[in-house]
Parts: structure tokens; C-alpha cells; sequence
């Protein structure tokens, strides 16, 4: 407990009984329990940790290094255009293509085929 300087204030008189630092006996054996059961606890958490560092060690010696990977990845290309890398926008030839011209221009585009659609309308 905090104490002000107040020159008022009494001294201690010497007929209170001394108060033992360490408090009772049940305190001290309560403090006593509480510690041993956090180095017990920490001591499980610590073998805890052990056994799964271990299962995982075993676990990667006893992996097949040739079933990490199956697809070799292609090499691409690097484009300017940075939204095109992240996949944003699609990628634009840099020239335009052609229209078709005449007949082909009109007729509709078969999506199985990717051809004009046959003269008799099937």
C-alpha cells in the first residue's frame, strides 16, 4: 500500500504482532502448487511439440521425392503489358486481324466448328 508523507500520521506502535513476509503456511503451499503445475504444464507442451516435430520428420524422410511434382511448367513468354501477366485483361495481337469480307462476313459462326454455317441453312 502506497503512503503519502503526512506529518500528522501516527508511527507505528510496537504492539502489533509482526506480519510474516511470506504469508501463511496454505499460501505459501498454494503458491508452491501453482508453480510446479506451470513447469509441469510447460514440460508437456515442450514433449508435445517434440512428438509432432517427429512425426512430421518421419513423415517427409518416408515421402517419395518423385511425387512432389508431375507437370513440367511451360516457359513463358514475358509481355510489357503488366495486366496481362496478372491475367486482368486478355492478350491483344499488336496488329489487328482482317474482317472477312463478302459472304463470310454474314454468315453466323457454328460454335462446334468454328466455321460459317453450311449455304442450305443447317
Amino acid at each position: 500500500m502506497a503512503r503519502f508523507f503526512d506529518s500528522k500520521a501516527r508511527a507505528p506502535s510496537d504492539d502489533l504482532p509482526p506480519i510474516p513476509l511470506g504469508g501463511t503456511r496454505q499460501q505459501a503451499m498454494n503458491r508452491l502448487q501453482v508453480g510446479i503445475g506451470g513447469v509441469l504444464g510447460v514440460l508437456m507442451l515442450v514433449g508435445l511439440a517434440s512428438v509432432i516435430q517427429n512425426q512430421a520428420d518421419e513423415v517427409e524422410r518416408n515421402a517419395v521425392p518423385e511425387a512432389a511434382s508431375t507437370n513440367i511448367p511451360e516457359p513463358r513468354t514475358k509481355s510489357a503489358d503488366p495486366l496481362v501477366e496478372a491475367g486482368v485483361v486478355p492478350d491483344l495481337p499488336a496488329t489487328p486481324t482482317p474482317a472477312p469480307t463478302g459472304s463470310a462476313a454474314t454468315a453466323p459462326v457454328m460454335p462446334e466448328q468454328g466455321t460459317p454455317a453450311p449455304a442450305n441453312g443447317r
